[in-house]
């Protein structure tokens, strides 16, 4: 990244394009498909929690650092460590020992995530069918397993050889899985149609 592309200023009128979809498209569709009459009856995105678990920190530290460094490139947004919270001899776990790094987005990073994440990284899965409608949390949340971080073209093979999944929680204001699965299937969500009887 050069110093110039580093100290370009973003328009304070500058929105995603899938916020700009959202207010236009998306918003109203709800509330017609919904029967509400106030905007704020209708769930939207909150944030993105993205979560990388990296067992071989125990051993090798700089595994932590390649996956901090490899889940700031993909999120735009500095990665925190995170640590265990009590100590768990079966997996040679002690309190405080790193064991993972996550991040949490919220505006407009969040929606500029959730475009790269539909429009790029989704088609390079291999063998993508779409995802599971199921996999909501009951409270209207979608959490998606993602087996490769290979899938985002901001990562580098060379700097990072080992191949690490993540968890990619969609945070939204809805209510139940119905309205959760709403939202994001007008988002754009890729999931899986259900075969024909």
């Amino acid at each position: 990244m050069t110093k110039e592309t580093k100290n370009t200023k973003v328009p304070s009128d500058y929105q995603p394009r899938l916020q700009k979809l959202y207010k236009e498209k998306v918003l109203p569709a709800l509330l017609k498909e919904m029967g509400q009459k106030s905007p704020m009856a209708v769930p939207k995105l909150e944030k993105i929690v993205i979560n990388v678990g990296v067992k071989d920190a125990r051993e090798d530290i700089k595994a932590l650092d390649v996956a901090r460094e490899d889940l700031t490139a993909i999120a735009g947004q500095s990665a925190q460590v995170r640590r265990a919270k009590k100590s768990i001899s079966n997996f040679k776990l002690r309190e405080g020992m790193p064991i993972g790094v996550r991040v949490t987005l919220r505006g407009a990073r969040m929606y500029e995530f959730l475009e790269r994440f539909i429009c790029i990284a989704c088609p390079r899965i291999r063998d993508f069918q779409g995802f599971n409608d199921k996999a909501f949390d009951g409270k209207g949340n979608l959490n998606l397993g993602i087996k490769e971080h290979y899938i985002f073209p901001e990562i580098d093979v060379e700097k990072s050889p080992k191949a690490h999944g993540m968890n990619i929680t969609f945070v939204t204001t809805a209510k139940n899985d119905e309205a959760g699965r709403l939202l994001m299937t007008y988002m754009g969500m890729p999931f899986r149609k259900a075969a024909a009887k």
